[in-house]
């Protein structure tokens, strides 16, 4: 065989984790490809003799690429208004495609993406390569162009800032659903003091509306006023189905044309619902009205 065919054969065996690595460090779909792409592209470019370990060279080519679209990124976002999140891969009737689930492996929620798009583009490649892929600091150093040192700081604050404000699911997907399918029972029927029982004292209701959308919302904290926003969304409960969101919980809500106007991901811990992420960007949900 020849050494491009085992270049290409190679970088197959390794396009499942690289699209892994993007979609943690980008978000939607298409942008991880692009960056996955862009591997292949410099791949192809490169002189073989000189790549000693392609995994490697993969990584750092894929993690230098999303580095420089978050950037890119973060200049044109200065106006956002809302919680940035990611494209939902989402199951209603069924389990994700083997694609979709590599995705998701991790069980990385939506609530986690809304924390990781606050971090600077070096503090989010430190904390995704190392804590959860496991990448050792000084790999990360070298794709950073910093020091060893440097890059553990980076996710250490990272770290401090995800465990500070992100809550995680403490209860097997079972026991999510059955919570979500109560509150999705009792918004139908409009019985405010279950909903109330079901939310944690410092709920967060977050919104995903895209550019310029009327329904774009700043973070809403606490029971009273999550429950006063959520009356708006009240029509929208007779339309929804459970679902499994990111890996979590949640529902999908869809229009009489069979287009998808909304996913929730709820976020269930200590038995209760502490966060909850509406998202109806139009853009990010296209994939899920085909």
């Amino acid at each position: 065989m020849r050494d491009r065919d085992v270049l290409a054969e190679r970088f197959e065996e390794e396009r499942p984790r690289l699209r892994r690595i993007a979609y943690r460090m980008l978000g939607t779909v298409d942008e991880a490809d692009d960056a996955v792409q862009e591997a292949w592209i410099k791949l192809g470019r490169a002189d073989e003799s000189e790549i000693e370990n392609i995994g490697g060279w993969l990584t750092t080519v894929v993690s230098r690429v999303c580095l420089d679209m978050l950037r890119a990124r973060r200049s044109r976002r200065e106006e956002f208004v809302g919680s940035w999140m990611p494209e939902p891969i989402v199951a209603v009737d069924g389990a994700p495609t083997p694609e979709e689930e590599a995705l998701i492996a991790d069980g990385v929620g939506l609530a986690l993406y809304v924390v990781l798009e606050t971090l600077a583009p070096a503090e989010r490649l430190a904390f995704v390569l190392h804590d959860m892929f496991a990448l050792p600091f000084d790999e990360i150093a070298r794709i950073l162009g910093r020091t060893t040192e440097a890059s553990r700081q980076l996710a250490s604050r990272a770290r401090r800032r995800v465990q500070g404000t992100t809550p995680m699911p403490d209860v097997e997907l079972a026991e999510q659903r059955k919570v979500v399918e109560a509150f999705l029972a009792a918004a139908r029927e409009g019985d405010f003091d279950a909903l109330v029982e079901m939310l944690d004292p410092d709920v967060t209701l977050r919104v995903d509306a895209g550019p310029g959308s009327p329904l774009a919302r700043e973070p809403i904290v606490g029971v009273e006023a999550v429950l006063a926003e959520a009356q708006r969304w009240r029509a929208l409960a007779p339309y929804s189905r459970p679902a499994v969101v990111n890996g979590v919980a949640g529902a999908v809500v869809g229009r009489p044309d069979g287009t998808v106007f909304t996913v929730v991901a709820l976020t269930v811990a200590n038995g209760r619902i502490n966060a909850i992420d509406f998202l109806v960007d139009p853009a990010k949900l296209a994939r899920l009205s085909h």
